[in-house]
């Protein structure tokens, strides 16, 4: 039986001798999840993480719908995270092709994403909503890292417009710009990065001006294949070649 992985914000204090704690009460959404949809009772085993790169194998002392207690037995560093570190810079889209890039990103890796504004951009937040929006991607990256096994959390920056978001990136690793139509691939760069900077358009793709303007932002205008992907399926796509290229599978080429 699988061991289900589950994220908390809770602080562990581990005793560097023995590696494990005594009596920690788990509150909010683990604690409900933990008893409520996993109904977990004592003596159950479980894998926590706090987003800090650890995972902790615990066991349920006691459980109740409002309160979990546990005690770590073992804590192991996670083996999970890519030696490549990526940003996505997203142009938002409406209904769930936002949830599902931000979902599937996190379980190709990414640590950073930035969802932007551009002039074709579909989904217009006031401040309200943007930071409800900001909260629920968060959790959908908090979802992801428990289904896909990583013990760290990708950051969800603030809605950012496109052009400050090219200004702060283009002077930091490689910086790329998806766009089908250009003749550059990844194959012809001979120095693999460490840090990768991706920008994805909206559905309609960026203008010709937000690529010139990616480009004057040191942004290398590059394509993944000569068809035209939908917004949800190009950090996916993307971040795959990335992996393979620079990151989890490098190893595997050498």
């Amino acid at each position: 039986m699988r061991i289900p992985t589950i994220y908390t914000d809770t602080a562990f204090d581990i005793d560097s001798s023995s590696g494990s704690t005594n009596a920690i009460e788990l509150h909010g959404s683990a604690a409900h999840h933990i008893a409520n949809v996993l109904r977990m009772k004592a003596g159950d085993t479980l894998r926590l993480f706090n987003g800090k790169g650890f995972f902790y194998l615990s066991t349920v002392l006691s459980s109740s719908k409002k309160q979990v207690t546990i005690c770590v037995n073992e804590t192991e560093q996670a083996r999970s995270e890519s030696p490549l570190h990526t940003h996505l810079g997203q142009v938002m889209s409406r209904g769930d092709r936002m949830d599902y890039a931000i979902q599937k990103s996190t379980e190709m890796g990414v640590n950073e994403i930035t969802p932007l504004m551009s002039e074709r951009c579909e989904l217009k937040l006031k401040s309200d909503r943007e930071n409800k929006r900001l909260e629920h991607w968060q959790q959908v990256a908090i979802s992801a890292a428990e289904q896909c096994g990583r013990a760290t959390i990708p950051v969800i920056h603030p809605v950012s417009s496109l052009d400050d978001w090219l200004s702060k990136q283009g002077s930091q690793g490689l910086s790329l710009v998806f766009h089908h139509r250009d003749t550059q691939n990844l194959t012809q760069i001979q120095t693999p990065p460490r840090h990768v900077n991706l920008l994805i358009g909206p559905e309609g793709g960026l203008s010709e001006d937000e690529i010139a303007r990616a480009r004057q932002a040191n942004f290398l205008a590059c394509t993944f294949g000569p068809r035209v992907m939908r917004t949800e399926t190009a950090p996916v796509a993307c971040l795959s070649v990335l992996q393979w290229l620079w990151g989890d599978f490098q190893g595997l080429q050498e």
